[in-house]
């Protein structure tokens, strides 16, 4: 069977992504009722997978959802779609989507339905890994999400609106802020779809795990390395204007290992520590790299 240049997955069937169609009645359509997850892949060879496996089976119980299947058996499922999809114009490689949700159910409920099976959504699509040693405009943008962004959850409306904001502004992502928390004013929780550090006197900054904060796996993967290139890290709150003065500012995502940026609202921030910053970046491509080859 001759490669797909790109596949979606609902349930058991797949096709083109163009091609597929889901239930009306699925709850994500009302609710936005479920949990994904997502990484890159290079080679066939799923970057991390262990650990985006982990975090989306304690996504899906933190919301109470069923996955019916096991670690392993979700595993091969994603190798073996991977695999399916031409990459040649890649350079091997793709990026790798799944979501399960709660199922689907009629009439439309807020509660729980009570026998409906969870629906299991896959999409993989070649794509070269982004430029991760660019330099991004950022703004800067009030969190006004819930109390429950440390779970990958479906509900994404107010990252789409910062998302939306930034572009408007010309700006490729935002650093969004609580006004209060942890007795910290304008505390820096996380991007639209990144997590946020920076680099200050040689040490890296980068927010607690807590509920405020999705636990990135590019943001373990930072920390991964900066133990190994003997970089402190401290892994605690801090403001906006600790941020804008910090030496170097970081955004980190599964599919934008580490991408330093300029500006924070037209203001120019970071560049002052370059050589380390390379460094961090270097140590990521490489593992990267060594993780999926063949």
């Amino acid at each position: 069977m001759e490669n797909m240049k790109n596949l979606g997955y609902y349930n058991g069937k797949y096709d083109l992504i163009e091609n597929m169609t889901v239930p009306m009645s699925d709850r994500v359509c009302w609710f936005g009722d479920g949990v994904y997850d997502a990484t890159a892949t290079r080679n066939g060879v799923i970057y991390c997978l262990d650990d985006h496996i982990d975090r989306f089976f304690n996504s899906a119980s933190m919301v109470e959802i069923e996955i019916p299947y096991t670690k392993d058996e979700l595993k091969d499922l994603l190798k073996d779609l991977v695999s399916k999809v031409d990459t040649s114009d890649t350079n091997g490689e793709t990026f790798l989507y799944w979501q399960i949700t709660r199922g689907a159910n009629i009439p439309r409920n807020h509660i729980f339905p009570s026998e409906t099976k969870s629906n299991l959504w896959v999409t993989v699509t070649p794509r070269k890994l982004a430029d991760i040693y660019r330099r991004d405009k950022l703004i800067s943008f009030e969190d006004i999400r819930f109390y429950m962004c440390n779970i990958k959850t479906l509900c994404l409306l107010p990252n789409v609106l910062a998302s939306e904001t930034a572009k408007r502004a010309g700006a490729e992502e935002c650093v969004m802020y609580r006004k209060e928390a942890n007795g910290i004013k304008n505390r820096v929780t996380e991007g639209a779809h990144t997590n946020v550090h920076c680099i200050k006197n040689r040490v890296l900054y980068t927010a607690p795990l807590d509920n405020l904060v999705l636990p990135g796996i590019a943001r373990k993967n930072i920390i991964k390395v900066c133990n190994k290139l003997n970089i402190p890290v401290k892994e605690e709150a801090f403001s906006l204007e600790f941020l804008m003065n910090a030496d170097e500012i970081l955004l980190s995502s599964s599919s934008n290992f580490c991408i330093a940026a300029t500006h924070i609202d037209n203001i120019c921030v970071g560049g002052k520590a370059p050589e380390l910053l390379r460094k961090i970046q270097d140590a990521l491509v490489e593992d990267y790299l060594s993780s999926t080859n063949k």
